[in-house]
């Protein structure tokens, strides 16, 4: 069950020539897929290429009446070693996954693929995951195309641009025998907007042909002596078919050419923040046209030397926006800047941010920069003067504190991490090794878990070294999605392997719920088109482990807490392996509230139940939120005037999961939660007990003010 469906949007995809394409730019590229004739596209959720998956899946139809193949990979290496398909045959092939995290992944089928070369275009389609909005390390795929001598390419973000580079990326494949990259940042992915369609085209060769007519070509396999020959054909033969190739089909743009002594190149991907940037500073006007020239290279590896001399040559300055670090391009730049003896003065990171996002305010101060030296600063469009605070104000971080990312309301893992922290009471502090996943907010506040993350399924791998004779295990966390990913074989095998004494949790909440709520092999959901419910279990014992406990309902704190700490203090050596299971909330509640509002508009009865705190009870302890950190569950004032300290509330976003109980149970804090159940369209019965009940608590609440009365005299 994906996080989003786009059930309605792909119908846009059976659009033929001459029609206009309205929609987002993960949406753009399954279509202009369709238009090259791809036979086959693989690939494994993440942010933010997760919605080209969900677009894939919620389009099977589309794809099998052209005969295409579309693939769920098991991880990115799955998905890019499907590409081998195209070294033989003349397949168009794709493959697409999160970067670089899925580049570092891939990397060892990308360079394969890319040692031997392909004969039908290959295009790997990268989610560049860079700068603020990212949720992993910093880091760039540019260095992985670099390293393996893949294509990149990195068009200007909007939808006519980021079309013909899927088009432009298969015919340059094959121009030049190389898989290619396709960069998307995040929000060129997100971006909306329209483009004339073509035609959507069948494979020109089938899978069946390819099948039932197999060819075979030693050379083509990374096997020396062949793989020696890969590296001369690499530099002899394939990157000047790439650079012919671009010069002549235009790929780089050229913008404001007009004679001047300075000049700007820029990365695809950031023409629209210094298009904006330069119309803040009355050098471009909204339609793109530019006073100062510009260098757009859609294509950012390999760099062609003749268009950057013939750009650079009559300059006597030229700023280089590159974001990221290192700076491959300014680097390459000033190389052959300096080889073909250009004398221009180069520009990039002295001016810019060296690292970091490149925001429209970190352009806007780099380009001014550059601007002041080249004494060309305009006296109209510059940035406002910023307006000075209100006497008596204090700035926000000052007011507002920082709210570290957590747990949904309800999320199943926040009661196994309870009950970590009510185990580490008793038994004291263990090295936790965290895995990637939505687990992997228990490093902060407010349960202050967990030492290290290595990768994705690497929580078991993570802590490998750590397996020694001592008084305490080492506890791994591993996600259900990252068990199928790599950890069963890096983590759990590994452990059986090297015979490990410590503990593994698997979190099995029934899909891929940090990349979208995507089914994986443990989901117990109906698939129509993938097989499901296979259990963690089976797959664990059946590689060798002999202490497994699996708690069905990871908010019996009890439970969970008994097998975690039966896990840690057993006498039996070996790996041990708790599997915490329960249904992640979110994707709960995406398929119960159509449920919940269809049962509504239809007039039946629907039960729901929240949870809730007497504030005449709480003591004010707090340690129900410690313990919890539930977003629902916040503090009010105490309505008690001899009481100072606030009480804790539950507000209106609670699901009624139960933990916050269960923690004031488990924890013996005060007994001042409850559970109340909201009926809408109740039965007869349910009126009757309510009156029943209404009436007892009345007497005893009157009772109990009448003794109240007879006290205070």
């Amino acid at each position: 069950m994906a996080e989003r469906s786009f059930t309605e949007e792909v119908k846009q995809l059976r659009l033929g020539e001459g029609e206009v394409f309205r929609g987002e730019g993960i949406l753009a590229v399954t279509k202009a897929l369709l238009e090259s004739g791809v036979a086959y596209v693989a690939g494994y959720q993440g942010a933010p290429i997760s919605h080209l998956m969900d677009v894939l899946a919620d389009a099977q139809d589309i794809l099998a009446d052209h005969g295409i193949h579309f693939e769920n990979s098991a991880s990115e290496a799955t998905a890019a070693a499907t590409l081998a398909a195209s070294v033989n045959y003349p397949l168009r092939g794709a493959c697409t996954f999160k970067g670089p995290v899925g580049v570092n992944v891939a990397s060892d089928a990308l360079a394969n693929l890319s040692s031997g070369g392909v004969i039908g275009g290959a295009l790997v389609i990268v989610g560049e995951d860079y700068g603020e909005g990212s949720s992993i390390m910093q880091e760039r795929s540019h260095a992985f195309a670099m390293k393996s001598q893949l294509w990149l390419l990195d068009p200007r973000p909007n939808l006519p641009s980021i079309v013909k580079a899927v088009k432009d990326g298969f015919e340059l494949s094959e121009a030049s025998h190389t898989p290619v990259m396709l960069q998307l940042r995040i929000r060129a992915c997100h971006v909306h907007g329209s483009f004339v369609a073509g035609a959507n085209q069948r494979p020109a060769f089938t899978l069946r042909e390819a099948m039932e007519q197999p060819r075979r070509d030693t050379s083509r396999i990374a096997l020396p002596p062949s793989t020696y020959l890969h590296e001369k054909e690499k530099l002899q033969q394939r990157w000047p078919a790439a650079v012919k190739f671009i010069q002549e089909r235009g790929l780089n743009e050229f913008f404001g050419e007009v004679p001047d002594d300075i000049g700007i190149i820029v990365q695809g991907g950031n023409y629209n923040t210094l298009l904006r940037v330069l119309e803040r500073l009355g050098l471009a006007d909204v339609h793109g046209r530019s006073q100062i020239p510009l260098y757009v290279m859609n294509v950012t590896y390999p760099v062609v030397d003749a268009e950057v001399l013939r750009f650079c040559d009559d300059k006597r300055e030229v700023l280089v926006i590159e974001e990221g670090q290192p700076n491959h391009l300014e680097q390459n730049i000033a190389a052959i800047l300096r080889a073909g003896g250009v004398g221009a003065a180069l520009h990039g990171k002295d001016v810019l941010a060296p690292a970091g996002e490149y925001t429209a305010a970190e352009v806007l101060a780099g380009v001014r920069a550059f601007l002041e030296i080249c004494g060309r600063l305009p006296e109209r469009g510059m940035a406002p003067v910023a307006v000075p605070p209100r006497p008596g104000t204090r700035p926000l971080a000052e007011v507002v504190h920082a709210r570290p990312p957590g747990f949904c309301t309800g999320c199943p893992e926040r009661p196994l991490f309870t009950a970590m922290k009510l185990v580490e009471r008793e038994l004291g502090e263990h090295h936790v090794s965290a895995d990637i996943g939505c687990h992997l907010f228990s490093i902060l506040p407010p349960f202050n878990l967990g030492n290290t993350t290595m990768g994705y399924g690497l929580g078991a791998a993570g802590a490998a070294a750590l397996n020694v004779k001592a008084d305490k295990r080492a506890i791994a966390i591993m996600g259900d999605g990252g068990f199928w990913h790599n950890g069963l074989t890096s983590g759990i095998a590994n452990a059986v392997f090297n015979r490990s004494d410590n503990l593994t949790v698997i979190v099995d909440n029934r899909y891929t719920s940090a990349t979208g709520g995507q089914d994986i092999l443990s989901s117990v959901a109906d698939n129509p088109t993938r097989s499901t419910g296979h259990a963690i279990e089976k797959a664990v014992r059946g590689v060798g482990v002999d202490w497994v406990r699996t708690v069905e309902h990871t908010y019996d704190l009890a439970d969970m807490k008994a097998a975690l700490k039966d896990a840690l203090t057993s006498k039996q050596s070996g790996p041990k392996v708790v599997i915490a299971q329960s249904e992640c909330m979110l994707n709960k509640q995406r398929r119960l509230k159509p449920q919940v509002r269809a049962d509504l508009a239809a007039g039946r009865r629907v039960v729901r139940e929240r949870f809730g705190v007497d504030p005449d009870t709480c003591t004010g302890d707090h340690s129900c939120i410690r313990l919890s950190g539930c977003p629902s569950l916040t503090i009010q004032p105490n309505p008690d005037p001899l009481r100072t300290d606030p009480v804790a509330a539950v507000v209106d976003s609670c699901v009624g999961c139960g933990l916050c109980g269960e923690v004031a149970h488990a924890a013996v804090l005060c007994p001042s939660f409850y559970k109340a159940q909201i009926v809408s369209h109740p039965t007869a019965f349910d009126r009757l007990r309510h009156r029943l009940r209404s009436a007892v608590i009345g007497w005893l609440q009157r009772r109990g003010a009448a003794r109240r009365e007879r006290f205070a005299f």
